[in-house]
């Protein structure tokens, strides 16, 4: 520590540089190996069950609005029951509903928020029962009208199988999370075909970290359900093709760039708009006198009208997105699609149903884009319908990196990367300057839970313990009278702050400590009692040269609030003390890092002193 309280950064020639060759950038053990050996298997279970999924989507759809029989994803058609269509979504909530109530309530949303909730309080451990409910009630809703995506229910399911799988070995929670979200991101990529965006949607979305033993095992559990789609490329919705090709769209003028900033901030705001309506909605139907097990059927009613007035919004949507990017509807149609897909939407969702938002974000996303293109400098509607889709995901999901490659991997379109990062940065920081929470983690936050999705260098990662120890040490000869050394702590405030005292031998090495407590408790007042009857065994010992996170990890395992610091070659010689307290000094650093402002370079007549402010 510096003369100010500041602390310094370690001298280059000190002769700790050579003993920290023992560190690494990352923190990686061989027992990744064992979850690795199970992410292939995870990740071909994943990409069967995806496709099934699809296929059982495709046969409630000919089931439920032409009464045959076919696994292909159709768009769901009102021309053949005219009318009476409106009760299909109707019957498909009540279906629901039912399932919810006497099978799992959890069935209920959209899957991601979920999925979030079993990873941050339910150990990773997801209930066999729901890897069967919640694709059947997804595949019922959608393939009832219901307009959402398959996504959802199949980052759910997918994850669903892959927790299973781990909880047949002995794994930590951390483990099962992994193979958990490595599930969740093999069956999203088996779907769509995007590898990349899918690992990237773990890490953004649901692992809550970034380190080698999670995405290590995401990538070979996605890249072995990406071959397992190409094997399977007879499925009706796997091709080689990108899922959404579109015309090359060149290289963006610089004006264009521009404006793809203006459309992602409108898409920031369609953002708000979509979170808010969702749990407006919600709030609506818990004022309803009646149980949530009957709110699908009215969600379900809402989708039957809305499906009657734009056919386009009922179902995944899948056939319109690739028209929106097309270009292949008219301005007209495309702010139809979107009020009516936001509306019905926001109420079948609100109302409790099982669905995904990835499918219904991106056909909204690019509905808003085509709409603006026409006051755009050059592109067609198809490439603004591009940009506005990313751009919305974007916003609504707060995981920008994963919409910018989702984008490209859908489309293969290299000329609208540039576009695209811009459009998706704006979206995504006005929506988190305007919304605490984004629409996943609101779900959790209603149910009692807190989501930090920010990723940090940890402060107790980047320091070592001589860099906030406590050198100045008080020992005691294992001979010393209590009473003596209580009059030196009664006489010496800071030393009682030391709480935990080194006591030697009379050659000079550490026996034991004593605390602070422990004179006071046992001083006699005769003289008689020294400290070697009081001494503790020295369960643990901290190093000068170690980080403060492996010293605070054996202080939380052993439940004690101090440590001495010996040296690593000779455990019985003290170099210093350090406390829980000297923790937080990593926190007094960052905090410095972040609020002090200070001018480094400036104009000012010679002698003058730097301006500096602290922030509130």
């Amino acid at each position: 520590m510096g003369d100010n309280g500041t602390i310094l950064p370690p001298d280059a020639e000190s002769p700790l540089s050579s003993k920290l060759l023992h560190l690494g950038d990352f923190s990686l053990t061989s027992s990744v190996w064992r979850v690795m050996a199970l992410a292939p298997v995870v990740g071909a279970v994943a990409a069967g069950v995806a496709l099934a999924l699809l296929d059982l989507i495709g046969l409630v759809t000919h089931l439920a609005y032409s009464g045959t029989v076919g696994t292909s994803l159709i768009a769901p058609s009102t021309h053949h029951l005219g009318w009476l269509s409106v009760l299909v979504p109707v019957g498909g909530g009540v279906v629901i509903g039912a399932m919810a109530y006497w099978g799992s309530e959890r069935i209920r949303g959209h899957g991601i928020p979920e999925a979030m909730e079993t990873i941050l309080v339910g150990g990773s451990t997801v209930e066999p029962r729901l890897a069967v409910l919640k694709p059947t009630s997804s595949a019922i809703s959608i393939g009832t009208g219901g307009p959402f995506g398959a996504e959802g229910p199949i980052i759910l399911t997918g994850g669903a199988f892959g927790s299973l799988i781990a909880q047949l070995f002995h794994f930590t929670a951390i483990e099962r999370r992994t193979l958990l979200v490595a599930g969740a991101c093999a069956g999203m990529a088996a779907v769509f075909g995007t590898p990349v965006a899918a690992t990237l949607f773990g890490v953004e979305l649901l692992v809550f970290e970034w380190k080698p033993r999670t995405m290590a095992p995401i990538g070979v559990s996605v890249v072995t359900a990406s071959i397992l789609r190409g094997v399977l490329a007879h499925h009706h919705l796997i091709r080689p093709a990108p899922l959404f090709p579109v015309p090359p769209h060149g290289t963006f003028s610089p004006v264009a760039t521009l404006a793809a900033g203006g459309v992602g901030l409108a898409c920031g705001v369609l953002a708000i708009g979509l979170t808010a309506a969702v749990y407006g909605a919600e709030d609506a139907f818990k004022k309803l006198p009646l149980h949530w097990a009957f709110w699908p059927p009215i969600g379900g009613l809402v989708v039957g009208v809305g499906g009657m007035i734009d056919p386009r919004s009922l179902g995944v949507g899948y056939a319109t997105i690739g028209d929106e990017l097309a270009g292949h509807l008219a301005i007209g149609a495309l702010a139809l699609l979107l009020a009516t897909k936001l509306v019905m939407w926001s109420v079948a969702l609100g109302s409790g149903t099982s669905g995904g938002i990835l499918a219904p974000l991106l056909l909204m996303g690019a509905a808003l884009g085509g709409i603006a293109a026409p006051v755009l400098p050059g592109g067609s509607t198809g490439t603004w319908a591009l940009i506005g889709m990313a751009a919305t995901l974007a916003g609504v999901t707060r995981s920008p990196f994963t919409s910018v490659i989702f984008a490209f991997e859908l489309t293969r379109d290299t000329g609208s990367l540039l576009p695209l990062l811009l459009a998706c940065t704006l979206a995504h920081a006005l929506s988190s300057l305007v919304l605490k929470r984004s629409i996943l983690t609101e779900k959790v936050a209603r149910r009692g839970f807190h989501v930090v999705r920010e990723y940090a260098v940890d402060p107790l990662e980047a320091l070592l313990v001589h860099e906030v120890m406590r050198t100045d040490v008080l020992t005691v000869p294992a001979v010393e009278p209590l009473d003596s050394l209580r009059a030196v702590l009664d006489g010496s405030p800071r030393d009682r702050g030391q709480r935990l005292i080194p006591v030697l031998s009379d050659s000079g090495s550490m026996v034991g400590v004593v605390t602070v407590n422990d004179v006071y408790v046992r001083a006699d007042g005769t003289g008689r009692t020294d400290a070697a009857s009081a001494v503790r065994p020295v369960i643990e010992v901290a190093y000068a040269d170690e980080t403060l996170r492996s010293v605070a990890d054996r202080m939380v395992a052993r439940s004690i609030g101090a440590l001495p610091v010996v040296e690593r070659t000779d455990a019985g010689t003290v170099v210093g003390v350090v406390t829980d307290f000297d923790l937080l000094r990593s926190r007094q650093r960052q905090l410095e890092e972040e609020r002090k402002r200070e001018r480094i370079l400036s104009f000012r007549r010679p002698g003058a002193a730097p301006r500096i402010e602290v922030a509130e």
